[in-house]
């Protein structure tokens, strides 16, 4: 099979043709692949590969803040306890405790925490004595009997925010 040199020729031709037109589309891919790096380059930074690279590191990163979101809420939480028994609420009435003392001279304190426990405090002045009776009380409530004055008291912190 003897090919003529006129038709090696054409065949030169058409696969130099086709090699360049080869060679401008490898161009064409390099270009675009230059600019797609570039932009990846911008969002991902130099410090990562690729997209996948990025992706996972993202991902760890995102387990690190759940993780310290946790830590944050946990601690929130202890705080959250110590604070319920932290006084939170307190309440004054001034009171005459004998008619023949004036200007309201007794007086009833009432200390309560996030849970309405703690205790009310009477201070019962008189001409010549004073007295001092301490109450406590659970959610609000005494096991001992409390005075108006008392009573009022505990219900002024109970009210207060």
């Amino acid at each position: 099979m003897d090919v003529s040199a006129s038709t090696a020729a054409w065949i030169a031709i058409g696969a130099g043709v086709a090699a360049v037109l080869a060679l401008l589309v490898g161009l064409a891919y390099w270009s675009s692949l230059r600019k797609l790096r570039a932009g990846q380059s911008v969002l991902v930074g130099d410090q990562h590969a690729d997209l996948v690279d990025f992706a996972v590191s993202l991902q760890a990163q995102a387990d690190d803040l759940r993780l310290a979101v946790d830590e944050v809420a946990a601690g929130l939480a202890r705080v959250d306890r110590r604070i319920d028994g932290c006084l939170a609420r307190a309440a004054v009435v001034r009171f005459d405790a004998y008619q023949s003392a004036g200007g309201h001279q007794s007086t009833a304190l009432a200390l309560l925490d996030g849970s309405r426990s703690g205790v009310v405090i009477s201070a019962i002045q008189g001409r010549d004595h004073a007295r001092i009776y301490v109450k406590d009380i659970q959610r609000g409530r005494s096991s001992v009997a409390l005075s108006p004055e008392e009573q009022e008291a505990v219900e002024r912190a109970m009210a207060s925010s």
